[in-house]
């Protein structure tokens, strides 16, 4: 274990991904990845992460392992089953034995859509929910560009239908050494932010921010998740208005990237609530950024969730007014949108979302149960605040 390595968390040994945390980590993947037993790779991506380096030096640090790397690129912003497709025909000439993803979550996600087609057949929508697949997925080691989803720590994909754009998790929780879609590996190496965009890093910041507070709540939460989620959140909190304030903080960077996987091992560990529930139609019917749309609804669903007195987000050391104010405060300070109306969403269309938000699979561990009334007055509440 490296010095850097040292400086992780004790609560990460709750998690089964191995981390490999600190700058300049990047170049380590081959000898990880040959450590891994890997021989043919193929390394999922995206045009930005490629266009910024990182996927040159991946693709060196492999070959100078005596690693053979293909490299699938068309990933875009919310990955579809078509990019997942795409992403199987791709390999049909040359099938991999491990897969990497390089990027957000959206590189990530769609490795491993790619490695349980690869591995299992048929398409996504036969995958939807929650495993075990028949058959164990490849090893994989997944390295985000950006502080934001958590998905190297996570053992589902979040891929979007092709024709009716509704979001699907496709999950398999078994460990990695047994086949599960969580990587072996996880390599968070904050100089991979400096070339994120400052909108990408606010938006993926409040996606994080958005994972600590509805795991700190969650009706599946646990002594484990939270602890990840108060951990996750005394991160994000401190730093993410430093990072979007100075992009060249190195200390920020690094607490931010440690920050979301803390948030996604508590993702993990618990579960989401309302506010990804609301957020998932939004980005379906209408093209809302994740980040944005997680974001509009989250200082609502607080409010939704605490009305009767109680308090699940106790854990984060905040009233629930204190963190409800808070998150429109970061939501500012990223200069993000804070209301469905500024975002472009229609009045008439809110009836429409309530119902699919109260059929989405977070809705289910709010705190406060969602039925489409409850999800009503949340996007009524969001609209024009």
């Amino acid at each position: 274990m490296s010095d850097t390595d040292a400086a992780l968390p004790d609560i990460l040994g709750h998690s089964s991904v191995r981390v490999i945390f600190g700058p300049g980590r990047l170049d380590d993947v081959g000898v990880l990845a040959r450590e891994e037993g890997a021989q043919r790779i193929l390394l999922v991506s995206d045009g930005g992460v490629v266009a910024a380096g990182h996927v040159d030096r991946a693709v060196a640090s492999l070959g100078d392992a005596g690693i053979e790397t293909r490299v699938f690129a068309d990933v875009s912003v919310n990955p579809t089953t078509d990019e997942v497709d795409a992403g199987v025909r791709f390999c049909q000439s040359d099938t991999p034995d491990f897969v990497i993803g390089l990027g957000g979550g959206s590189a990530m996600d769609c490795a491993k859509g790619i490695n349980l087609l690869l591995t299992n057949g048929g398409r996504m929508t036969d995958h939807r929910g929650e495993g075990p697949a028949a058959k164990p997925m490849l090893p994989m080691i997944l390295i985000p560009t950006t502080a934001g989803t958590g998905s190297e720590a996570q053992s589902f994909a979040l891929i979007s239908d092709a024709d009716t754009h509704q979001k699907m998790a496709c999950g398999d929780r078994r460990l990695p050494t047994e086949g599960g879609l969580r990587p072996r590996v996880a390599i968070l190496d904050p100089e991979l932010m400096e070339t994120t965009p400052p909108e990408v890093t606010a938006m993926a910041g409040i996606d994080a921010v958005a994972h600590a507070v509805e795991s700190a709540a969650s009706t599946r939460r646990n002594e484990i998740s939270r602890s990840l989620s108060r951990e996750a959140w005394r991160r994000l909190d401190a730093y993410l208005e430093r990072v979007i304030a100075d992009p060249g903080d190195s200390t920020a960077r690094a607490e931010m990237l440690l920050g979301a996987h803390l948030a996604g091992v508590a993702i993990e560990c618990s579960m989401l609530g309302a506010a990804h529930a609301c957020a998932n139609p939004l980005t379906a019917r209408y093209g809302l950024i994740h980040g944005v749309a997680v974001g509009v609804m989250l200082p609502h669903v607080i409010r939704f969730n605490t009305a009767d007195g109680s308090n699940p987000y106790d854990d984060l050391g905040r009233t629930s007014d204190d963190l409800a104010r808070r998150i429109e405060q970061l939501l500012s300070a990223a200069g993000l949108p804070r209301t469905l109306s500024d975002c472009g969403v229609p009045r008439a269309g809110l009836d429409e979302l309530s119902v699919e938000a109260a059929e989405q699979w977070t809705a289910a561990f709010n705190p406060v149960p969602l039925r489409p009334e409850g999800a009503a007055i949340l996007y009524a509440a969001a609209f024009d605040d």
